[in-house]
């Protein structure tokens, strides 16, 4: 189980993950709304606790990009603002729980542990499609139009990634993150290959797809010109 702290109270941030660690959970934290894009790009969550006052960009806009992107990890809203309305509107822009501050650690992880119990819905996350690629990422097996391969760990989970953010540019340090992991290191090459490797796949199934590489940038899967 991997969570994210989004909070710029970086003591509050320190203590939580003290408990998160107990438990045997991995842990992400950051201090600013800006920080946030680049971790929830680069990696995927079961659990945002999230602040709702943020410098830079508040917790209500990032909440709102989450779930528009089609997210639908569970997300904690903590903040100081304790009236019935702060509490409705972040329920109501897609937040999951509601604390509100000063709480106990102990409530938050009792409350992280009640959302980590609760299903998520099988298509949300089984079966990934863009135009006629279908990915299970149960068992990392891509289909095309009753053709099917069976992919890789490194693979699937770099397919997966590009079909999460399909038509979005995906740089390479956001690749890196999601798909060996923030601290790892990995030479560039190592990552071309594994691109190299999806494409010659989406080619043998006749995907309706392709990754284009962004020079200077990172790659973008998108249509074919001729689908």
């Amino acid at each position: 189980m991997k969570l994210l702290m989004i909070e710029d109270d970086e003591e509050l941030c320190e203590a939580v993950a003290v408990h998160i660690k107990k438990e045997g959970y991995e842990f992400d934290k950051c201090y600013t709304g800006d920080e946030a894009a680049y971790y929830l790009d680069g990696s995927a969550y079961d659990v945002i606790i999230l602040d709702r006052m943020l410098p830079g960009v508040d917790g209500l806009s990032i909440l709102e990009d989450i779930r528009n992107r089609g997210n639908t990890t569970p997300v904690i809203m903590v903040t100081a603002m304790n009236g019935i309305n702060d509490r409705i509107d972040g329920l109501d822009g897609g937040a999951d729980d509601y604390l509100v501050k000063p709480f106990e650690v102990q409530e938050l992880m009792a409350r992280i542990r009640a959302l980590l119990r609760r299903p998520r819905k099988m298509e949300d996350l089984t079966v990934l499609k863009y135009m006629n690629v279908e990915l299970n990422t149960n068992t990392y097996t891509a289909a095309c139009d009753g053709k099917n391969v069976s992919l890789s760990k490194r693979e699937g989970a770099l397919l997966e990634f590009f079909l999460l953010n399909k038509e979005q540019i995906l740089t390479r340090e956001q690749i890196l993150g999601r798909v060996w992991g923030m601290d790892s290191f990995v030479e560039d090459g190592n990552i071309d290959n594994y691109i190299f490797f999806i494409r010659r796949r989406l080619k043998a199934l006749d995907a309706k797809v392709n990754i284009k590489t962004i020079h200077g940038i990172g790659y973008r899967m998108e249509k074919n010109e001729n689908a």
